[in-house]
């Protein structure tokens, strides 16, 4: 029963991470840019946009190709670096279990 007790209280504990860690996913902000910094996107960490910000030479420029390319670039690299931050954050969560959880890393 001692065995029981102390897997219970390890997935109590495991639980308690995780629902810090969602908060805490829902409160980091990751940025990245693009083209030298003229699009800017921000995330959170689990990698839903939250900001976009465009230069507004870029609009001025008139080249609707190259705004799109500059927009997906730094929301695709911003939502890999909240990718990256949320692994390693599940990595350290699941960390202390003496065995690991399929899909939990």
């Amino acid at each position: 029963m001692n065995h029981l007790q102390q897997l219970l209280q390890m997935g109590q504990q495991l639980q308690a991470r995780v629902v810090q860690l969602q908060e805490q996913l829902n409160a980091q902000e990751i940025t990245a840019s693009s083209g030298g910094g003229m699009v800017k996107a921000t995330v959170d960490g689990k990698g839903s946009l939250r900001a976009l910000r465009i230069d507004p030479s870029v609009v001025e420029a008139g080249d609707v190709e190259l705004l799109e390319d500059l927009v997906l670039a730094a929301v695709t690299e911003a939502q890999k670096k909240a990718r990256e931050y949320y692994e390693a954050e599940m990595r350290k969560a699941a960390g202390a279990l003496p065995f690991q959880f399929p899909g939990l890393v």
